[in-house]
């Protein structure tokens, strides 16, 4: 692809994304700008925050795994998350004096396993990419399994107020938590442009790294930390979105047939955020609140999931 043709992509990308902010922030206002600021304002951010740290997150580790299908929710983030929260309701109990404390509490309990997780994922998936997934399956029913035990034991008050913590939801997005979380995203999206010279490496594979003088383990260390780290704050701010990052990774893969990862960032962001934007409108102005964006992603990402292994495997046969 010229590099014309590259930036006319991007810039028409930009134009649409910056058209449906602005009419998801109007439509309907009426005049009452407060209204849109107080109330869209808060979701637009927060579309924002979880689509950089989504986008960027699951094309580096799909970069690192050397394979497109594989994402950190796939391998059983979600429901780690789900088993965090879990026992965090069972022996402690919602807190919402302390909404920050919590917060910090998830984020930090969700990186120390997904790192240890997924280290171990990445050694066995040098020798066999099918137990990589296998394993990572099966941690994740482990995890759900787990989880399901403690709501059982739950009081029935507590486990109500946990059901709405493990459903996604921009709505209920604690203002206070984002004004935090702004610096910290700035500070990770800055360190993902920094080594996405090194990531562009990567795509000639491990061997290749190796010889031009990358230490590619502790590289992998580190790229999973970040990795884990905007997973975790993304899934604790809002809850889980399984399929998001799929989408919008594969997305820019065939929109944007490039290796650059400077390029490949930035269009999975925006496309990330036009989703959510879109998302979003169609739940509150098409489906009138009757279901949830999470809800529309899972269903998208689902078939999308499907439909991209019958194409790959009917270009095996071919």
């Amino acid at each position: 692809m010229s590099q014309k043709s590259l930036y006319i992509r991007v810039i028409c990308l930009v134009i649409i994304v910056l058209i449906s902010i602005a009419f998801f922030m109007t439509y309907q206002t009426y005049g009452n700008w407060q209204f849109a600021l107080s109330i869209r304002g808060k979701k637009l951010l927060a579309f924002i925050i979880v689509g950089l740290l989504t986008s960027l997150s699951t094309i580096s580790f799909q970069t690192i795994t050397q394979n497109h299908f594989l994402t950190p929710s796939i391998l059983g983030f979600d429901s780690l998350y789900v088993l965090v929260q879990t026992i965090l309701f069972f022996y402690f109990g919602q807190s919402p004096s302390h909404p920050l404390l919590m917060f910090a509490v998830n984020v930090g309990l969700m990186v120390i396993f997904s790192v240890t997780l997924f280290g171990f994922l990445l050694k066995k998936e040098t020798q066999d990419l099918f137990l990589l997934l296998m394993i990572g399956m099966v941690l994740g029913t482990f995890f759900k399994s787990v989880s399901t035990f403690f709501q059982v034991l739950m009081d029935p008050n507590e486990y109500d107020k946990l059901q709405g913590k493990l459903f996604a939801s921009f709505s209920n997005v604690d203002v206070s938590l984002l004004y935090i979380v702004i610096p910290i995203v700035i500070g990770i999206v800055l360190l993902f442009w920094l080594v996405a010279p090194i990531l562009d490496v990567f795509h000639l594979g491990t061997c290749q790294a190796i010889n031009l003088g990358i230490n590619v383990q502790k590289f992998r260390w580190f790229i999973l930390f970040l990795i884990s780290l905007s997973v975790a704050l993304s899934t604790a701010l809002i809850g889980p979105i399984t399929f998001l990052g799929f989408i919008v990774a594969n997305m820019t893969y065939q929109w944007l047939p490039v290796y650059k990862h400077y390029w490949l960032f930035t269009v999975a962001a925006l496309l990330s955020i036009l989703m959510l934007v879109l998302g979003q409108f169609l739940v509150e102005h098409v489906f009138h609140m009757n279901t949830t964006l999470s809800v529309v992603i899972e269903f998208s990402g689902g078939v999308y999931f499907i439909w991209k292994l019958l194409s790959e495997r009917g270009k095996t046969r071919e």
